[in-house]
């Protein structure tokens, strides 16, 4: 019996980020680790000492949390096979964590691939927040490709598959601009 997940959805993507995160350590940049999804087995395989079923335990926050130059940060992978985000992709409990982490003085945020266009974006959390709240209000219930801000599209940089270090200093300049 083969085990398939839609959590592992983005474990392409996650990959990179993870070799991302290798050399930001590496380079001193930045530590930033992957949170496991907890996960509660249900068949164990005592012969090949695997997991052949299991179910998600506790909601999870977010995918990655660390520091880079000092700063707290946190942000979460999503990748998409469309033209827009769908806002069903994240969850409340996900938006209550970073906004959460952003008033202790972090900074929250989504990378996000898009299949269709190899294209990654970094949105900032102020972002996401709005594009939520509407969709609450009974607005759109995703974000469009062409709602992403250019200025934060992520390169394939210097030996970083996803370089999202970059995007986070953009956000933070416009961060003091509205200050």
């Amino acid at each position: 019996m083969s085990w398939t997940s839609r959590g592992l959805r983005g474990s392409a993507l996650e990959e990179l980020i993870d070799m991302t995160n290798q050399k930001y350590r590496e380079r001193a940049l930045a530590l930033v680790k992957k949170i496991p999804t907890p996960i509660t087995p249900v068949k164990f395989d005592n012969d090949t000492r695997t997991i052949s079923l299991a179910y998600f335990g506790d909601k999870s926050t977010v995918d990655y949390i660390g520091a880079a130059q000092g700063l707290p940060i946190c942000f979460d992978a999503k990748e998409v096979d469309r033209k827009y985000l769908p806002l069903q992709n994240i969850h409340a409990h996900q938006i209550e964590f970073m906004e959460e982490f952003e008033k202790q003085g972090g900074i929250a945020f989504l990378i996000v691939h898009f299949k269709n266009t190899g294209e990654f974006f970094y949105l900032p959390f102020d972002q996401l927040k709005r594009f939520w709240e509407k969709a609450k209000a009974g607005g759109r219930k995703s974000i469009p490709y062409e709602d992403f801000d250019r200025q934060y599209l992520v390169h394939n940089k210097t030996g970083f598959y996803i370089h999202y270090l970059e995007a986070l200093n953009i956000d933070l300049g416009s961060r003091e601009v509205r200050k």
